[in-house]
């Protein structure tokens, strides 16, 4: 366990060759003894270094990476060294004047380790993804067992098994192992596996070719599709004359296979698409729920009459005559009906419970199904023990558009929606689904997007204007561009966040997998022990001989409560407890626009006590505008904004675009302006931009910058600069030649509800803080609006993230909300990263939740909801707890001596189910939440404001 803990130092890093640095050890030389500091940084100004990497071979810890990174560092030249000792690899990079690669292959050596190098190493990607759905697995122990299979294999750096969703995720090494030998693995541990996807950018769909006669014809066909651009493999069945397909969506797509098909016989050959495609793994889960369905009728057909002859027809009189009619000796003709009754349930309807313990067994592990072949066996040859005695004793549709040159409809074409492919234009009537992800070319309408933001208000829709995959047309007709279809839209990729959410453990899980992996065991040694303490009871005769049933001896007496002890026995209750809760609760949140990335996040999420917002795009709207302007020469306005736009219109940052947008309203040609060529632009991070416009030197940015290339700032425009800073507006000076020609003015609105999302955190116990790069007297503004009263200005990236990394260490449980690139670092650092839903990728990515509507109320959502979730957890962990701690002595016989109350088998195996049906139950009534009431006045206020900006369409009264 130690090595494994150690083995963790060695995190990757993909910007070095997916080896991390760890500055842990001294450093050493980096030229060689007698050469000076000096002569060293004149070397390496005027060397490139070189880089190679090495399979180290015999590592099995921390200390080994640490000695053999030692000795690489003390050679003459090397720059710097990095060893991982997870995956075997070190790199280092060196001056080749110094030493060369096999001078550091030999020092590996000499410290005692096998070293080979590598031959390209950085050029080939070391690290891959795949997805695989496994069937069979039923409980926690099932999953461990996978998961430990996994890891096991050399070539694999992480693996991560999710009994909820019946998938894995394994990250491995391409040039070790490829994902056909991760299936083979699994299937060795006794499951089946069916790949889902892998890393690469691929796409895969199978087709049934029909009006094919031989072989050559299906050769023809494969060939002719093999010539198509991006088609990467080809599979083909033929002798049901199926073909699988793997191609890169961006370049080709179904519609083009379909027709390279049809032409190669000329016509005679028709294809289309089959189920395996893009719905393969949710047919093969119907297939899976139908099958479970017929079990379960079939179950009936014979269960059914089995109660009606055991505990109902035995109180009427005249049947139960004919019940204990006497066959043979003592044997009855309900015994021999029951018996046949039971046969076919126990070994045709149950036979997948001994196969999977079979399979369990074979690789050393017990899981449930060892559990329940045990007590069902064991209850059922009891019965048939006693039989023996008495017996020998007295579809969606999406329209296809084609345009000519100028845009206009050509034809219509009705086609199957799985045929969509990236930058076809595509009709959606009202009522519709709007087919896949893209944007407006013609019409308005309003779409209602509930299913991915939560909201039921209906978004209005025009030229221009994004649409999501999945969402609903509400009254007008829209031509539409797919963008992104299949795996890559919006939706698809939502559904994998969820899945991966719900395929990431929440450490509170960690106390259930320890439990369970002793629990089966543990259970057949009480089972054990029970019997052989009753049976030597009644042997020695240590209880009266009246306790014992008529029907049955002393020895059948202490088989029963054996029996009994390890039917009820449910590890399953425990290792349900937190994966479906969490499950339930990340899809509720997913409901309410509050996409939570796994359990980690939701678990940290509800012992939240601060929270770090930024200003611009989190606690604002994110959208400045220009509201005033200020000019200190005489020029003409437009004249004025013409240099400064095109000088911003370089720069990305939002205070840019709202002058350049603001510079549009002077030009005649507003849609698409031509500003002039701005050249040596330089973007000053946290200052502004310089540029020459019209060979004048523009500069364009914050008080800091003028001072900085000493332009003096007038009185009046410092007194400019304190009115807009104190109306929460931020101030922008402009400097031409080296004067200071102009200030601006820009406002950025706070969000609405802003100030009672604050206020409702403060009721919360949750402390807010404002950290934002904009200057002082703005963010002061801003902080005193919403209520917050902790705030840092002008802060960088960097900054941000150690003020998070400072309230920490005051023992704080730090949330950052944020919506910029500038706020990744912080949202990495956070114990809960939540990123604005209309932020940026990389925020996104960086967040541990996502807020999908952008609206700041979705925070004391995310924590609430959290609280909630944990709150189910450990209700189900009380209650998976103590009903094995109450069942197991019940079923073992600690109130029979008192009370003469015994549980026999089949009440026993029914309280055992009932168990994991209550844990189940109890997480998904995590389904009925409802957001905290307080938040249901600031959506009102939310919508009307929405409506006085004329930003989003309202019908109706409230």
């Amino acid at each position: 366990m130690a090595t494994k803990l150690l083995a963790l130092a060695c995190i990757r890093n993909e910007s070095d060759g997916n080896l991390s640095p760890r500055p842990h050890y001294p450093s050493m030389p980096k030229y060689p003894k007698g050469v000076s500091a000096e002569e060293t940084a004149n070397v390496e100004s005027s060397m490139s270094k070189a880089k190679a990497a090495y399979s180290v071979m015999g590592m099995t810890c921390s200390a080994c990476a640490g000695s053999v990174e030692k000795a690489i560092k003390r050679l003459p030249g090397i720059h710097d060294a990095v060893v991982d000792v997870l995956n075997n690899r070190a790199l280092v990079f060196f001056y080749p004047s110094f030493v060369n690669e096999e001078t550091i292959r030999e020092t590996i050596e000499d410290v005692g380790f096998q070293a080979t190098l590598i031959q390209d190493e950085t050029s080939d990607k070391s690290t891959q993804l795949c997805r695989i759905g496994i069937n069979g697995m039923t409980c926690t122990t099932c999953s461990t067992t996978v998961e430990k299979a996994l890891q096991a294999i050399p070539g694999v750096q992480n693996a991560r098994v999710a009994l909820a969703t019946e998938a894995a995720e394994v990250h491995y090494d391409p040039k070790i192992l490829n994902y056909n030998q991760i299936l083979a693995a699994i299937e060795d541990t006794g499951y089946e596996a069916t790949l889902i996807s892998t890393g690469e950018d691929m796409s895969k769909i199978h087709l049934q070719v029909d009006g094919i006669r031989t072989d050559h014809s299906m050769r023809m066909i494969e060939n002719s599709l093999q010539a198509l651009p991006g088609v990467h493999g080809i599979g083909v069945d033929s002798g049901v004359h199926k073909i699988a397909i793997s191609y890169k969506p961006d370049m080709t797509g179904p519609r083009n296979f379909m027709k390279a098909i049809e032409s190669t016989g000329s016509g005679r050959f028709k294809a289309r698409i089959i189920p395996e495609g893009g719905g393969g793994r949710e047919n093969l889960k119907q297939e899976e729920i139908k099958q479970y369905y017929r079990s379960f009728l079939w179950s009936l057909v014979f269960t059914i009459p089995l109660f009606l002859t055991s505990m109902v027809f035995m109180y009427i009189p005249g049947i139960k005559r004919g019940l204990d009619t006497k066959i043979v000796n003592m044997l009855t003709t309900g015994e021999i009906i029951r018996w046949v009754l039971s046969t076919p349930v126990q070994f045709i309807i149950g036979r997948r419970f001994y196969t999977g313990s079979y399979k369990a067994l074979r690789h050393g592990s017990a899981n449930l199904d060892v559990l329940i072949s045990l007590g069902t066996n064991a209850a059922y040859f009891y019965s048939m023990y006693s039989v023996l005695r008495a017996a020998t004793s007295p579809h969606f549709e999406a329209t296809l558009l084609t345009l000519d040159e100028d845009g206009n409809v050509i034809s219509e074409e009705e086609i199957d929606s799985r045929l969509i492919q990236r930058n076809d234009v595509i009709k959606i009537i009202p009522g519709a689904k709007v087919a896949s992800d893209g944007y407006v070319l013609w019409g308005q309408s309003h779409v209602n997007e509930s299913m991915i933001t939560g909201e039921a208000r209906p978004v209005a829709k025009r030229k221009g204007y994004t649409v999501i995959g999945g969402t609903v047309n509400e009254n007008g007709v829209l031509h539409i561009k797919a963008t992104r279809v299949g795996s890559e839209s919006a939706l698809a990729q939502i559904v994998r966040l969820v899945e991966s959410a719900q395929m990431a453990k929440a450490p509170v899980q960690k106390f259930a997998d320890r439990i369970s992996k002793y629990f089966v065991p543990l259970v057949i040694i009480l089972s054990f022990s029970t019997w052989l303490a009753w049976f030597l009871a009644g042997k020695f005769h240590s209880y009266p001989e009246s306790w014992i049933p008529s029907s049955m001896d002393s020895f059948q007496l202490a088989l029963q409560f054996g029996i009994s002890v390890m039917v009820i026995a449910c590890p399953c209750a425990l290792g349900l407890a937190t994966p479906t809760a969490v499950m339930v609760g990340t899809g509720v949140g997913a409901s309410q626009g509050v996409l939570i990335k796994g359990g980690q996040a939701l678990e940290s999420a509800h012992k939240v006590n601060c929270i770090v917002f930024d200003k611009t795009g989190t606690l604002t709207v994110g959208k400045p505008v220009v509201v005033s302007t200020k000019l200190l020469k005489n020029m003409v306005l437009r004249d004025f904004y013409e240099v400064v736009a095109a000088t911003e219109v370089n720069s990305e940052h939002p205070l840019a675009k709202a002058i350049v947008e603001y510079a549009k309203k002077f030009r005649e040609d507003e849609d698409n302006p031509l500003w002039p060529e701005a050249h040596d632009f330089i973007s000053i991070t946290g200052h502004g931009v310089k540029a020459t416009v019209h060979n004048k030197e523009i500069m364009v940015g914050n008080k800091s910058l003028m001072l900085d290339n000493n332009i003096d700032i007038p009185p009046d425009a410092e007194e400019m600069l304190g009115e807009t800073e104190g109306m929460a507006q931020t101030g922008i000076l402009v400097s031409i030649d080296g004067e200071l020609t102009g200030v601006l003015a820009i406002s950025d609105p706070l969000k609405p509800g802003a100030h009672e999302v604050i206020s409702i955190l403060k009721s919360m116990q949750v402390r807010s803080i404002m950290v934002t790069g904009d200057n002082w007297g703005t963010a002061k503004s801003i902080a005193n609006e919403v209520g917050i009263e902790n705030v840092i200005a002008e802060a960088k990236p960097e900054q941000k993230a150690e003020k998070v990394k400072e309230l920490q260490a005051l023992g704080y449980t730090v949330a950052m909300v944020g919506d910029g690139i500038n706020d990744s670092p912080a949202l990495v650092a956070a114990d809960v990263g939540m990123a604005i839903g209309a932020g940026t990728d990389i925020a996104i990515e960086a967040a541990d939740i996502v807020l999908m509507k952008s609206n700041l109320e979705d925070v004391i959502t995310a924590i609430d909801l959290s609280r909630k979730t944990f709150s189910r957890i450990r209700l189900n962990y009380i209650w998976a707890l103590g009903y094995n701690l109450l069942g197991i002595p019940i079923a073992a016989g600690a109130l029979f001596p008192t009370t003469g109350f015994r549980l026999p088998p089949w009440i026993a195996g029914a309280a055992m189910a009932a168990s994991s049906v209550s844990v189940v139950c109890c997480s998904l009534l995590l389904k009925n939440y409802k957001r905290p009431k307080k938040l249901n006045n600031l959506e009102i206020r939310e919508i009307c404001w929405k409506n006085s900006k004329s930003i989003c369409y309202f019908e109706g009264t409230f």
